[in-house]
């Protein structure tokens, strides 16, 4: 079970996913630039400044460092569910020690689009092991 501490850095990242699509940032674009940064590796951290700093103050920081890769239009996912893929992602982190890196390998902005309808309503672990057994299942040798 998670601390209220990474809870709420859970919720931030949930928030600073859905003020992208307030942005018009194109969904998958901004969310593979973002888990890809090097702002999102602070954010893995065990203690970092990025984790007290607020979801706008990271989205400015994101657009410094990488705005060139931030586009806007495109395909922009609904609030809810840009929201539930920020919060996923950075719960995997604190579930399984993966890096943000590691956890988008295992599952796209794509693949989470999809399988929101699904997923939501589960609990984050359940919905985190599943999207790894997909993946395992995916990448399994025969």
């Amino acid at each position: 079970m998670l601390g209220s501490l990474e809870l709420t850095l859970c919720d931030m990242q949930g928030q600073l996913f859905q003020m992208s699509g307030k942005e018009n940032y194109d969904s998958e674009a901004f969310i593979k630039t973002f888990m890809k940064s090097d702002t999102a590796s602070d954010l893995d951290l065990q203690f970092s400044h990025m984790q007290w700093s607020g979801e706008a103050y990271i989205l400015s920081r994101l657009k410094e460092e990488n705005g060139d890769q931030l586009t806007s239009g495109g395909t922009v996912y609904d609030g809810e569910t840009l929201y539930w893929i920020g919060y996923i992602y950075r719960y995997w982190h604190y579930y399984t020690g993966e890096n943000s890196r590691e956890v988008i390998k295992q599952a796209s902005p794509k693949t989470m689009q999809i399988v929101y309808l699904m997923y939501h309503t589960m609990s984050p672990e359940m919905a985190i092991l599943r999207l790894k057994e997909t993946y395992r299942d995916k990448h399994e040798i025969a």
